[in-house]
């Protein structure tokens, strides 16, 4: 994390100076830009850096799904659950990916490749079920489309 340091000396002079508690989200979504995921010391760095509690570090860490503190595999697969899209089929897709990826949730495949997760919500009720892989929305899926996905995403 100390190479960014001069980035967050950056931000830092946009923000006021009583407000260095507002710096922990743009803080971690840099890190983990860089690193992939947001490691324990990174978090007593960052603590160290603004001078925050590292409750306070821990608690955002805990409440947004987008924060990983963990590597993940080169496809990062997360299948909306929420109310729309387990109407129309998501608890298939996660069965589906789990048998076919033959992980659970939570896990990436041994060989690094696929990490699977679920999500609250990806905001695309009209198109359910969602996958994300990566940055890229995946609509309307069913077991055919999931098995084109994952066989493009192996190559």
């Amino acid at each position: 994390m100390k190479h960014l340091i001069p980035e967050f000396d950056q931000m830092r002079r946009r923000f006021p100076a009583e407000a260095t508690s507002s710096m922990v989200l743009p803080c971690l979504r840099r890190i983990q830009d860089d690193r992939g995921f947001v490691a324990d010391s990174d978090i007593a760095e960052l603590t160290a850096y603004l001078g925050v509690p590292r409750i306070q570090i821990e608690e955002v860490l805990a409440h947004y799904t987008q924060f990983r503190r963990a590597p993940i595999g080169r496809s990062h697969l997360q299948v909306c659950r929420n109310l729309s899209c387990s109407m129309r089929g998501a608890e298939g897709v996660i069965e589906h990916l789990c048998h076919k990826l033959q992980l659970q949730p939570g896990q990436t495949t041994a060989d690094g490749r696929f990490t699977l997760s679920t999500v609250e919500c990806l905001g695309s009720c009209g198109t359910a079920p969602v996958v994300m892989v990566n940055e890229a929305y995946h609509e309307n899926m069913s077991p055919a489309k999931l098995d084109a996905l994952i066989e493009e995403l192996g190559k």
